[in-house]
């Protein structure tokens, strides 16, 4: 049991990439597409040694093992937001039980905000295309933080900028580093882990794991809050 036990929630933060949309895959394809320009024999089941980091990190990440020359991590970011940008233009669906979800907290009155690894450009494009734009009272993304998850600055920052202890804040979370980052923030976590990390050990440790957003309930919520 971690020190988030026994505390009220009164505030929701969710993820954004793999829990509220299914945009793995595309960011799988735009990485590929980008890194193997670059001469990386990168494939889409790699791209999950780097599932939850930042952009910046997955590019520094790469070069590291492939050195493609001088390392200028926001032109190869550029590429890859470019190329994410028009295919979540083209097709974004929300995941299953997203929008469900979001009104059961706003009808209790729940506060809600969104801590994401993704680029504020991506994410408003998203919440656009979801019509959630209007949903959370708090939006920040790891691109602005000095550490990225599984750090868990962009979920403390989120928890300030809410005037809410940490402790009383529950995430939703699909990837080890995000649900690595919730605990590590001292707060409850709820994981929907994506087939790839059904078995990992990490999304193992959050206080709920489901198979999907819609089969969170009443009795789920009520038990996070010790009742």
């Amino acid at each position: 049991m971690h020190k988030a036990d026994g505390a009220m929630i009164s505030a929701v933060i969710f993820d954004m990439d793999g829990l509220l949309i299914d945009s793995e895959p595309v960011w799988r394809k735009a990485e590929v597409r980008v890194f193997n320009l670059l001469g990386v024999p990168l494939t889409e089941d790699r791209c999950s040694q780097t599932m939850g980091l930042r952009l910046d990190e997955v590019v520094r990440h790469w070069h590291e093992q492939y050195p493609w020359g001088e390392l200028d991590v926001e032109e190869v970011a550029e590429d890859i937001l470019n190329e994410m940008e028009e295919q979540l233009r083209r097709h974004t669906a929300a995941m299953p039980g997203a929008h469900q979800l979001i009104s059961f907290f706003q009808n209790r009155e729940v506060r809600l905000a969104l801590a994401t690894s993704s680029y504020m450009r991506l994410v408003n494009v998203v919440l656009e295309q979801l019509a959630l734009s209007d949903a959370f009272e708090v939006v920040r993304s790891a691109q602005f933080e000095k550490r990225g998850k599984p750090h868990p600055d962009v979920f403390l920052t989120t928890a300030h900028r809410l005037n809410v202890a940490p402790e009383r804040c529950l995430v939703f979370e699909d990837s080890p580093n995000g649900v690595q980052a919730a605990l590590s923030a001292g707060m409850k976590c709820v994981s929907v882990p994506e087939q790839l990390y059904k078995e990992n050990s990490v999304v193992h440790q959050a206080d709920l794991v489901l198979a999907s957003l819609s089969e969170f309930t009443e009795a789920h919520w009520n038990k996070l809050n010790g009742q």
